[in-house]
């Protein structure tokens, strides 16, 4: 879904720079959503969210982009996550070969790749902002882990969606962070506790387009924590396709404008490694994906309480 429109209403002539959507604040307003081109941002009139830009119609979304608001410059505003869905965002589980192999690694098994998509959720609340502090509760968990991720934005209402045609539903690419209670996540065969808490989603810092980033299966996923990479893969070593994943969900459900679908983590995930590593208090955790940028949080752990004898 290209918005050649929108690349007119800016006058665009750098390839380098993609238009971004945006849900953002300044001193003087509350959160509205806008598109960022260069070192301003565009406001979207008349509208509240980005979510309600996204539920248009095609033509009612390139009239939007015709009668955008006075630029603001970017060094004055702050950004919001883009999206916050009605729903649980849809999550992939184990869907890059070498993460695969560290995880069935870590607990002693034998390697089983999925013969389907292994899909968990992550609820509304525990969406955080790009930037934001993350508060993590240390009374319910110590073994908070990193998982950087490529995430797809739903651009229309749609169900059983053909593999062919199913990159023609999204409306565009972000970061996303999938924040897990490792010990939490093991208790049980249900990974929903150990992922979706709060503050263990943080999402953005924008939104850009397919024609922004032409094929999704050729971008670079990197995750720092304090500086130092712990993750870097390429998006062309999934196990399931970007497409293959839109087809898999939408088979007998319903996907609509603006729902989120995280695609997977590459390897070099903290219970994997020798010895384990866990964040901590303070740490500085960063989502990187190329043609994206980058998503930066800090980790704030609440100790747990002590025992009382």
């Amino acid at each position: 879904m290209g918005l050649g429109t929108t690349r007119g209403a800016f006058g665009k002539t750098s390839p380098e720079v993609p238009l971004r959507f945006v849900q953002f604040t300044t001193p003087s307003s509350g959160p509205r959503p806008g598109i960022v081109a260069g070192d301003s941002v565009r406001p979207l009139n008349g509208l509240a969210s980005l979510g309600a830009f996204i539920a248009l119609d095609e033509s009612a979304r390139t009239a939007a982009t015709q009668q955008l608001g006075d630029p603001v410059p970017l060094a004055s505003v702050t950004l919001h996550a883009p999206l916050r869905p009605n729903k649980n965002v849809f999550c992939v589980g184990r869907n890059y070969i070498a993460h695969a192999e560290e995880g069935a690694r870590a607990r002693g098994e034998e390697l089983k790749l999925p013969a389907v998509p292994t899909i968990f959720t992550k609820a509304p609340t525990a969406i955080a902002d790009p930037e934001a502090t993350l508060h993590l509760d240390g009374r319910v968990s110590q073994r908070y882990d990193w998982e950087a991720e490529l995430a797809i934005v739903i651009a229309t209402r749609c169900k059983n969606v053909h593999e062919a045609d199913a990159l023609d539903v999204v409306f565009a690419y972000t970061c996303l962070n999938d924040i897990s209670a490792r010990d939490l996540q093991n208790a049980t065969t249900q990974w929903f506790m150990g992922k979706t808490l709060d503050d263990t989603c943080p999402l953005g810092p924008w939104l850009v387009t397919p024609d922004e980033i032409g094929d999704p299966q050729q971008l670079e996923v990197t995750l720092r924590l304090n500086g130092t990479v712990k993750q870097h893969a390429s998006t062309s070593s999934m196990i399931f396709r970007i497409a293959r994943i839109i087809a898999y969900v939408s088979q007998g459900t319903t996907l609509e404008p603006g729902d989120v679908i995280a695609t997977g983590t590459p390897e070099g995930v903290g219970f994997a490694r020798t010895p384990p590593e866990f964040m901590q208090d303070g740490d500085v955790v960063e989502v990187e994906v190329s043609k994206i940028g980058v998503l930066r949080n800090r980790i704030a752990i609440e100790a747990p309480v002590a025992a009382t004898t």
